[in-house]
């Protein structure tokens, strides 16, 4: 248990340094770490069902949109949904595809009543590249971390 505790200790601090408003900033290593070795955490992949299905999914990762494709536009259910599948106890992990939905997501659900939320930072596919390409730079993928395709 020493290293998931040194995990979030770290993410504890970089949430505190970043004055984000929810528990926590995970790197894509440290998240897999934790879903390795912490039953009952959750890994809440917020990206569209497009992604998912063409980009790519992370095994065992719940899934609830934060927004709808095409349009973006915000999932109003999404809190509901979310309720219905983790619980309250639950220590959460939010990704996206660069961290910025599953900010949004886990400041969300820290305000709902959730006192362990964590975003993982990079996302799944990572910040651009010189030639404005993905999953080149950072992310889980570019990590190497399990995902499926298709």
């Amino acid at each position: 248990m020493g290293k998931i505790t040194e995990i979030l200790n770290a993410a504890q601090q970089r949430a505190k340094e970043m004055n984000l408003p929810y528990e926590g900033a995970l790197l894509p290593g440290e998240a897999y770490e934790i879903m390795q070795s912490a039953p009952g955490a959750k890994l809440v992949d917020v990206r569209t069902r497009a992604e998912l299905d063409w980009v790519g999914r992370i095994p065992s990762a719940v899934e609830v949109e934060w927004a709808t494709y095409p349009g973006m536009k915000p999932n109003p259910h999404f809190i509901a949904q979310f309720e219905q599948l983790v619980d309250r106890e639950a220590l959460v992990m939010f990704i996206c595809r660069s961290g910025v939905r599953s900010h949004s997501a886990a400041a969300l659900a820290t305000q709902a009543g959730y006192p362990d939320c964590y975003n993982v930072l990079e996302g799944f596919e990572g910040d651009r590249d010189a030639g404005r390409h993905r999953k080149a730079v950072n992310g889980w993928c570019k990590r190497e971390l399990p995902w499926e395709q298709g």
